[in-house]
């Protein structure tokens, strides 16, 4: 199973340069897990920049892998995540999501870098 994080989905969504290694998690639905989180942030963001058709687009295509609902073991998770490992909020959902389902990260992020279970890319220049 696998997570993609909001930075790896938008990577993929602008066609970045890493955009190529998000491609497989995203394309294999089928082990696809999205927390709702990703949801309202990759959505948020999309709207922003290309407006609400395109993040409509964008949310349709995430739903096709098993959206995670926060809930309350998820939330406790994400919280003790957030001291142990001092993460924002954000970020410890989804790395609390990953390990509920349980699945594997996929991030640029560089909160993520080095933690068992992630796979990290660094954020290449365009």
């Amino acid at each position: 199973m696998n997570v993609v994080d909001s930075s790896g989905w938008l990577e993929y969504f602008a066609d970045g340069p890493n955009a190529g290694r998000f491609a497989p998690p995203i394309q294999n639905t089928r082990e696809l897990i999205v927390p709702t989180l990703s949801l309202y942030e990759v959505f948020k963001r999309v709207f922003q920049q290309r407006g609400e058709t395109e993040a409509l687009r964008a949310i349709a295509l995430m739903q096709q892998g098993r959206v995670v609902d926060l809930n309350a073991t998820i939330a406790l998770t994400a919280a003790k995540l957030s001291i142990e490992l001092k993460l924002p909020m954000a970020d410890s959902i989804i790395l609390a999501t990953a390990r509920e389902c349980p699945a594997t990260l996929w991030t640029q992020d560089g909160d993520f870098k080095g933690m068992a279970g992630v796979r990290y890319f660094a954020k290449e220049k365009t």
